[in-house]
C-alpha cells in the first residue's frame, strides 16, 4: 500500500480506502450483505496495508459501525483512521436549497449522534467526524461552528469533515474558508470530474484532505451493468438506478470499455484514474468481498496513466445536475 498525508491533519492514509456502506445492510442500502463475509473482507483489507475506513451512522442505522468498532478491537496494535456521519435530522439525502440548518443539523442532534457512533465504534475520540449533507449557506451560522469546537475542546473529535452532495463540488468552499473543516468526501470518478474545475484548487491552498468516494459511480464503472439490470426490494439501487439514469449510465459505461487497455478491468483503471490526481488523499471503494479486496487495494502504487490514456479519459466526462432520484 502506497500511503499519502492526509490534509492538514498530517495523517498517513493508505491512498485506497475502504467506503463501508455496502457491507452494512439493512433498508436503503446494498443487498447481499452478511457480516461474516465483511468482517472477512475488513479483516484482509488491515493486513493488506488499508488503514482508513470510512462509515457512517445511516449505513445500517449504527450497524457498520460496529463492524468497524469489531475491527478496531481485533487490532488494537495497527493504527486504523475512523472517519463516520452525522445523519441529517430530517433524513433527507441530499439537501436543498430550502433546507434550513436547524432542520437538519441542530447543535443538540450533531452532540447525540456523536456519542451515539462513539459507543457504536467502541471509542473515546472519533478520528474524522463528517457532516453527512451540506448546504454552504450554513457555512456562517455560529450553531453548527459552537458545536464542532465544542467537541474538538472535549476530546470526542480530532477533525472535521463534509460529504459534499451529489454533483455539487463547489456547494461547500465557503465552509472550507471558515477554517473549520479538514476534509471533504466528493464523487470524483472518470465521468465526475468536476471536482477538478475548482474545488480541488481550494483544496490545496487551504491544506485540506480530499476522500474521493464512489470511484465506480455506484456500479457502472465496474463494467457489469446492463440494461436489465435488476435488484431485490430494498435495495438502494432501485431508487438512483431509474430508468433514465439506467439507460444513460449503461451507454456511457458501453463506451468506455472500448478506452480500457488490453489487460486492465474497468474497476481497475477507473481507481488508478482517481489516483493519478495528487490532490486526492484516499478513494474509498465499496468492498464486500475478499476479491474486491484484493482487487482494490492493489491498484495503490500502479504506475501512472500515460499522457495519452489521460487524454481519453477527459473525453468521458459527464457533467450532470442534481435531480429527486440523484441522493
Amino acid at each position: 500500500m502506497r500511503y499519502r498525508r492526509f490534509g492538514r491533519l498530517g495523517w498517513s492514509v493508505g491512498e485506497v480506502g475502504y467506503g463501508m456502506w455496502g457491507i452494512a445492510g439493512g433498508e436503503g442500502g446494498w443487498s447481499g450483505a452478511d457480516d461474516e463475509t465483511g468482517n472477512a473482507a475488513l479483516r484482509a483489507a488491515v493486513e493488506l496495508g488499508c488503514n482508513f475506513f470510512d462509515t457512517a451512522w445511516i449505513y445500517g442505522r449504527g450497524h457498520s459501525e460496529e463492524l468497524l468498532g469489531d475491527l478496531l478491537r481485533a487490532e488494537p496494535d495497527r493504527r486504523l483512521y475512523v472517519a463516520t456521519k452525522i445523519p441529517p435530522k430530517d433524513r433527507r439525502w441530499p439537501s436543498t436549497r430550502e433546507s434550513r440548518l436547524e432542520d437538519v443539523f441542530p447543535s443538540d442532534h450533531i452532540h447525540e449522534y456523536v456519542h451515539k457512533s462513539l459507543a457504536n465504534l467502541g471509542v473515546e475520540r472519533i478520528d474524522l467526524l463528517q457532516f453527512h449533507v451540506w448546504e454552504d449557506a450554513w457555512a456562517d451560522d455560529p450553531s453548527w461552528q459552537k458545536a464542532v469546537a465544542d467537541l474538538r475542546d472535549q476530546g470526542l473529535v480530532e477533525g472535521i469533515g463534509i460529504s459534499i452532495n451529489r454533483w455539487e463540488p463547489t456547494n461547500v468552499v465557503k465552509a472550507l474558508r471558515t477554517g473549520l473543516i479538514d476534509a471533504v468526501q466528493v464523487i470524483y470518478n472518470i465521468f465526475d470530474q468536476a471536482p477538478e474545475d475548482e474545488l480541488f484548487g481550494v483544496c490545496d491552498e487551504l491544506d485540506i484532505a480530499v476522500i474521493a468516494r464512489v470511484p465506480f459511480d455506484e456500479g457502472t464503472l465496474t463494467g457489469t451493468l446492463t440494461l436489465d439490470s435488476t435488484w431485490p426490494e430494498g435495495d438502494w439501487r432501485n431508487s438512483y438506478f431509474v430508468p433514465e439514469n439506467l439507460a444513460a449510465s449503461v451507454a456511457r459505461a458501453e463506451a468506455l470499455a472500448k478506452d480500457v487497455p488490453d489487460g486492465w478491468t474497468m474497476p481497475e483503471l477507473a481507481l488508478r484514474f482517481i489516483l493519478q490526481h495528487p490532490t486526492v488523499s484516499t478513494v474509498i471503494p465499496g468492498m464486500r468481498s475478499l476479491r474486491h479486496v484484493r482487487a482494490n487495494l492493489a491498484t495503490s502504487g500502479a504506475a501512472p496513466l500515460d499522457d495519452q490514456l489521460m487524454a481519453t479519459m477527459r473525453q468521458h466526462r459527464w457533467d450532470r445536475e442534481p435531480t429527486e432520484w440523484s441522493q
